[in-house]
């Protein structure tokens, strides 16, 4: 089973800086802007470290990369960041709002076995992107360090492990509202007794990758360089696991948003949609529409069309052949995934976006965020955009379970893990 234990991280020095001003969002959620913002923001954010600046000037002795390096080395040197002294688990709670609700998700930090996925260990759901692997690569081979935790789940249903770290949890170290509206409190558990039990714990456990597969898979490619080169320490990576069970664990969709329409118009493409099974209902209240996807969604595979200021709803007619053609040699489970028969019926032949055009990354954009989905094809930044149901935490897991991924940017985990409560220092 997966490798699961204590660490000593290296984190802000609370004398010289105010944490809630030092951490960041994860790097693949952040853009131009809000990477100003956050370098702006304090001049030890972790964005320095984690998604530094290029310049038209970088060179291989000077660049995003090797400014990290010296930064990082530089930070350690003047105390800004000092390395607990005990091993530790880093108990990880959220607190937020959603739909008016008080939600609450309990999670810890703490590193895993850096392996590739063939040991069965660690299991991953989703296709990853040679160009941000290469990205995180280079930050990992200046700095011989994570920034950021990858996200992973186990299944505790008596939720034995929480209940362990809970325990053991005294005066939080971190306890702050970000920007986003998420309190975010920190306890550090480094009670060898306590520790030992949460190790043993965890010792029968496969964790499957919720979030962070590019993160993972460079990281145990780091670790094979390491070794090549006889360098010996980097086999541990910084995780950030959540129990199955956890009530406050919240999957959101993420909506396509397609460049081009190709050959098609309006009323050719409406056409040839009925053609391959879907019903089309125009729907002329946004808020309305948002609602039927959610509501057909419970009994057939539903989507919502948007061309300009224009929405349509989709609703597979006949789901069972559906299935049964697409996506041949993998299992039902991933052929009945939403997100499969979306590119399988619909992005891929009708639009010619396949794995080619994905890896690419100039056909075909994704989105979170119901309004951008909206706004971006109504202002003609893409001629499309097809939003979507959630993926369920028991799809996720019993595509894994039958060792496939799905496609790119099939699930999205709420709220993020933020960068910069925690480092791991590999040497």
């Amino acid at each position: 089973m997966a490798s699961v234990k204590p660490f000593r991280a290296l984190r802000y020095n609370s004398t010289f800086v105010d944490n809630s001003q030092t951490v960041a969002p994860p790097y693949d959620v952040i853009n131009a802007e809000q990477q100003e913002a956050l370098h702006n923001r304090d001049e030890h954010n972790i964005i320095r470290l984690e998604l530094g600046k290029k310049f038209a000037n970088d060179n291989d002795t000077n660049n995003r990369y090797t400014r990290a390096a010296s930064t990082f080395k530089q930070w350690q040197e003047e105390g800004i960041f000092v390395q607990d002294e005990k091993p530790a688990f880093y108990l990880y709670i959220q607190e937020y709002q959603y739909k008016g609700l008080a939600i609450r998700r309990t999670g810890f930090l703490a590193t895993i076995k850096a392996e590739g996925y063939g040991s069965g260990n660690v299991l991953p759901h989703e296709e990853t992107l040679p160009k941000h692997k290469a990205d995180r690569l280079a930050l990992m081979e200046h700095t011989f360090a994570n920034f950021s935790p990858i996200f992973g789940l186990f299944n505790d249903p008596d939720k034995k492990v929480d209940k362990l770290l809970t325990d053991a949890a005294r005066t939080p170290v971190i306890d702050f509202t970000d920007e986003a509206g998420v309190r975010q409190i920190m306890f550090v558990i480094d009670d060898e007794t306590a520790c030992a039990a949460v190790e043993s714990a965890l010792s029968d456990k496969k964790i499957y990758i919720a979030d962070g597969h590019h993160r993972y898979e460079t990281a145990s490619r780091f670790n094979e360089e390491c070794l090549a080169k006889g360098i010996l320490g980097c086999d541990r990576m910084l995780m950030a696991f959540v129990n199955l069970h956890d009530e406050g664990l919240l999957v959101f969709p993420t909506h396509r948003l397609i460049k081009s329409l190709g050959k098609y118009c309006e009323r050719t493409l409406l056409e040839d949609l009925e053609k391959i099974g879907f019903t089309i209902e125009q729907i002329s209240d946004f808020a309305e529409a948002k609602t039927q996807i959610n509501a057909g969604g419970k009994q057939t595979p539903s989507f919502l069309l948007r061309l300009p200021q224009k929405s349509y709803l989709l609703r597979l007619q006949n789901k069972e052949t559906a299935i049964a053609s697409v996506a041949p040699g993998k299992s039902f489970a991933y052929r009945s995934l939403d997100v499969t028969l979306l590119h399988d019926l619909i992005i891929e032949p009708l639009f010619g976006i396949g794995p080619t055009e994905m890896a690419a990354e100039g056909y075909l954009a994704y989105t979170r965020n119901d309004s951008d989905a909206l706004n971006f094809v109504d202002n003609r930044t893409y001629a499309c955009s097809f939003l979507m149901n959630s993926t369920l935490v028991s799809e996720l897991l019993a595509v894994a379970e039958a060792g496939e991924k799905m496609p790119q940017k099939s699930t999205y985990f709420y709220p993020k893990f933020i960068s910069g409560l925690v480092i791991n220092k590999l040497r």
